[in-house]
Order: structure tokens, then C-alpha cells, then sequence
């Protein structure tokens, strides 16, 4: 089978898997023209890892799938190649978290995101850079150094899904996997002007995703479209009791069902919090002309109040860091990961060990965990914390009696340039304060591309839905891109 696959990458999820279904073009011409595409544009840093003979033999056993027209090749995306982000370990793969720590470590079994979806058929491209353990909001904390954003190479993609977003911002991918812990899917897709969707947390098992804050951390798709994250995310969740004790007993679902519902009649809840000072007017403009579409297609828009908002950066940044401190015990160089190479006894391998495979921002969250967590701090931070986290919980549950979505920005700002925070953590932590208070609730949460900021770089809304309502994001999502062509925007050159 010989086809053009010139413009490959210029299609969506949906257009691609329609393609291969009805033979038009194969799925090893598929997987090799990214690959190609990969490849030719290394310098952006997307990728860490590429196996090329693991991705072909996945591509020809969905070859000999579709030709057979199994009932996977039904399902939508049999022969689609996706990759993922370095928190997901991968048995094919490297999996490092973006992480000196875990340099060249192969794991010996697929997170359960991945294995969800290599049953639908899904090609494997390769593992994508990310932050440090999910630990940032650019991209910069990465040991194998730092993702560029597709739309200006000097700025950051956001993070710490910034591989993923760049990836399929420069159409290196059709989709990724992502994670979002504190925002992590919808800041960077709001960056590099792609969509992005966090479900409810539990929605899908964290089973072989590398933890970082395990009340807070859940998988998503990213993609160009939300027809695309509905298709991705359909596949990718369901529960996981044996494996993952947080995991939602609900079962798996068709996101796509009600995509096309129209949204005459839709309460858009409007936060004050979201629009005060802090919001750069490029991105209050695009928002604000977003909300006049949702106007046009019949929707209204609802004032509300999420009072506890500007608290959600102090209870995430002390409740995240002690659930990291936790987390990250495991790695002090005894069972695997890195090793110091020299060492007098086995306290001293432990503080080399940990020493020389942390990044700054990894140590600087354990050591703020392990304070908080510490004897007669654990009530003032963390106890507190988590009283405030239910507050700001309770928030959204009186918005929604309200409104039947929630929308705003995703960040207060557009990209900023590499390095443009210094060595200044705390700039880097104001950006997630739209993303946060929802995350420290388990609300799904996404993002979509609704215009161009300054220096002509993509500006993304959030849309928040209540627990269990991703359907209906995606539905909201979809029904604004059909109306606009914002989705279809391509960064120069790619």
C-alpha cells in the first residue's frame, strides 16, 4: 500500500483513524511519517525516547487488525499512533520522569493508561519530555533539559506536560497522555494552543504513573480537538480496583455520545476571582470574546463567586510537597534508580544518591513536605491545608447550583520566554492559581484554544465541569470549535 502521506500530520485523531479504517493509508506509513517528523525536529526537545522497531511491529500488528476488520478497528483508534509522557512507565520504553534519578530505567510492565490503550490499537511513537517528576509549570525542570514551544522557540511550552503539548502543537504527534497534578494538562495545552482534558480524579487509574502527589495526580489526553480527547479519553479510563485503590468504581464510557448536543440554554458560570488583577488584558480579550460565542450558540452567562481561590496556591504548594516527600523516599539508590558511585556507608549512599539524582525544584518540594509533615508543623500546614482544601471544594458545589459549567483563563498570562522566571519558584507558582482550585477538588477539568495573545501566542479557556461531567465539557468544548477555526491554528514552519 503506497499513499501521499504528505499531509498526515495535518489531520486530527478522528480524520487519521478515518483513514486507516477505510484503508486509505496504512499504519506503518502512518507511524513512519512521525517518526520522520520526530526526528526532523529533535531540537525542540519534545521527545526522550524513540524505538522505532517496537513502534513498526505495533503499526503492522494494527496493519493485519484492519485488514482483518476486528472489532477493535470499530472502536476508533486502531493504528492511531499516540506518545506519551515520561510519568507513565513503559516496558518498550525508557521511563525517567524527566529525571537523572531514573537515567536508562526500563520498566518491566505498561502504566495501565498505556495498556488501555494498546487495546484499542494504539501505536506507540515514543516517551515525551516532561518536568521533573510532573514537578513544574515550563518545562525548565527536566535532566534532559528543557521543551520549546512550536510558536516561539524561546518561550516555554508550559509544563509539566510540555512535551506532550509540543508535540502535538508541531504536529510531531496526533495526541499525547499527560498528566495534571496542579494543572499540568491544561496549562500547557493552553500554551501551545492545543486542547487538553483532566477528568475527575480517579476516572483513570494511576497505576504505573510515576507519583508525584497522589490525591491530586490523574491522567488526560491532549490533542488538537476535544472530538479527539473524547475519543482518547473513552479508551483510557475505567476502573482499576486491583491495581489502584483510588480509582473510581465507574465504569468505562463513551465520551463522544453527546458531542454534538447543542449548548441553547447552557449556564456558563463566570468567576469574579478569575478575572481580577493578575489577568493580562491580551488573554481577558480572548476569553472574553469566547464567552460572546458561547452567547451566540445560546448559552448564558451566570456570575459567580469561588471566594477561596487565591488560597489554592499555599494549600496546594503545602498539601502536594508532603504527599511528594512521601512519594519520593522510594528512590534513595537500594532497589533502582540512580546510585552514587562512591560512598562510605549506607546513610551516606542514601544522601549521595538522592543528592546527585534530584533536580533543585524536586529537592526543594521534598523539603518543603518533609517540614510540613514533621513533628509539631503537621497541624498549622497540612491539617489546615486540607480543612481549606474542603473549603475550596464546597466552593464549586454552591457554583454549581448556579451554572452548569464553569469557565475562565487557564493561566493569567501567554507563554513567557525560557528562563524568564529566573530562579524564582514562586513566579512559576502564581501561574497555576486558575488551575489549582480545581484540581484540589477532583473536578474534570479542560482546555481549548480561543485566540492569540502577545507576541501572537495562543491563549487557552478552562472549562470546569462538576464531578462526573466530562461528557458534557467535551460537548461544550466541541460545540465552540465547530463554530471556530481557532483548534486549526498551526505554529510557522511546522
Amino acid at each position: 500500500m503506497t499513499h501521499n502521506t504528505a499531509a498526515l500530520h495535518d489531520l486530527t485523531v478522528a480524520q487519521l483513524a478515518a483513514q486507516l479504517r477505510e484503508r486509505k493509508v496504512s499504519a506503518v506509513e502512518t507511524a513512519q511519517h512521525f517518526l520522520a517528523r520526530a526526528r526532523a525536529n529533535a531540537s525542540l526537545g519534545a521527545f526522550l525516547d524513540i524505538n522505532e522497531e517496537v513502534t513498526l511491529a505495533q503499526a503492522r500488528a494494527a496493519d493485519v487488525a484492519l485488514a482483518a476488520g476486528t472489532s477493535s478497528a470499530a472502536q476508533g483508534l486502531l493504528g492511531v499512533p499516540v506518545a506519551h509522557k515520561d510519568i507513565f512507565v513503559t516496558r518498550d520504553f525508557v521511563s525517567t520522569a524527566g529525571s537523572k534519578m531514573l537515567a536508562g530505567y526500563r520498566s518491566p510492565f505498561d502504566a495501565t493508561v498505556v495498556a488501555k490503550l494498546a487495546e484499542q490499537g494504539v501505536v506507540t511513537l515514543g516517551k515525551l519530555n516532561c518536568d521533573e517528576f510532573a514537578m513544574g509549570s515550563a518545562n525548565e525542570n527536566s535532566a534532559f533539559g528543557p521543551v520549546h514551544n512550536p510558536w516561539d522557540t524561546t518561550r516555554t511550552p508550559g509544563g509539566s506536560s510540555g512535551g506532550s503539548a509540543a508535540a502535538v502543537a508541531a504536529r510531531l504527534a496526533p495526541a499525547a497522555t499527560g498528566t495534571d497534578t496542579g494543572g499540568s494538562i491544561r496549562q500547557p495545552a493552553s500554551f501551545c494552543g492545543i486542547t487538553g482534558i483532566k477528568p475527575t480524579y480517579g476516572r483513570a487509574s494511576r497505576y504505573g504513573m510515576v507519583a508525584f502527589a497522589s490525591s491530586l495526580d490523574q491522567a488526560g489526553p491532549m490533542a488538537r480537538t476535544a472530538e479527539d480527547c473524547a475519543l482518547l479519553l473513552s479508551a483510557m479510563c475505567g476502573p482499576d480496583p486491583d491495581r489502584d485503590s483510588t480509582s473510581l468504581d465507574v465504569p468505562a464510557e463513551d465520551f463522544t455520545r453527546s458531542l454534538n448536543d447543542g449548548v441553547s440554554g447552557l449556564r456558563i458560570g463566570v468567576p469574579k476571582e478569575f478575572f481580577g488583577e493578575g489577568l493580562a488584558p491580551d488573554v481577558r480579550a480572548a476569553v472574553d470574546a469566547a464567552l460572546k460565542e458561547y452567547e451566540k450558540l445560546g448559552a448564558t452567562l451566570v456570575p459567580i463567586s469561588l471566594p477561596h481561590t487565591e488560597l489554592s496556591i499555599p494549600v496546594y504548594y503545602v498539601i502536594a510537597p508532603a504527599e511528594a516527600s512521601s512519594n519520593l523516599s522510594r528512590f534513595d539508590g537500594v532497589k533502582f534508580g540512580h546510585r552514587a558511585d562512591k560512598y562510605t556507608d549506607l546513610i551516606d549512599m542514601y544522601k549521595k544518591t538522592r543528592a546527585e539524582g534530584f533536580g533543585d525544584e524536586v529537592k526543594r518540594r521534598i523539603m518543603i513536605g518533609a517540614y510540613v509533615l514533621s513533628h509539631g508543623y503537621y497541624d498549622a500546614y497540612y491539617l489546615q491545608a486540607q480543612k481549606i482544601r474542603r473549603m475550596i471544594a464546597d466552593d464549586f458545589q454552591q457554583a454549581f447550583k448556579l451554572c452548569d459549567v464553569i469557565a475562565g483563563p487557564v493561566a493569567p498570562t501567554v507563554a513567557w520566554k525560557l528562563g524568564g522566571h529566573g530562579n524564582d519558584p514562586l513566579a512559576d507558582y502564581l501561574a497555576d492559581i486558575f488551575t489549582l482550585p480545581g484540581s484540589l477538588a477532583g473536578l474534570p477539568g479542560m482546555s481549548m484554544p480561543v485566540g492569540f495573545g502577545a507576541g501572537h501566542m495562543p491563549v487557552g479557556m478552562q472549562l470546569i465541569g462538576n464531578y462526573l461531567k466530562e461528557a458534557k465539557l467535551l460537548n461544550v468544548a466541541h460545540r465552540f470549535q465547530q463554530a471556530t477555526d481557532w483548534h486549526a491554528a498551526k505554529p510557522e514552519g511546522f
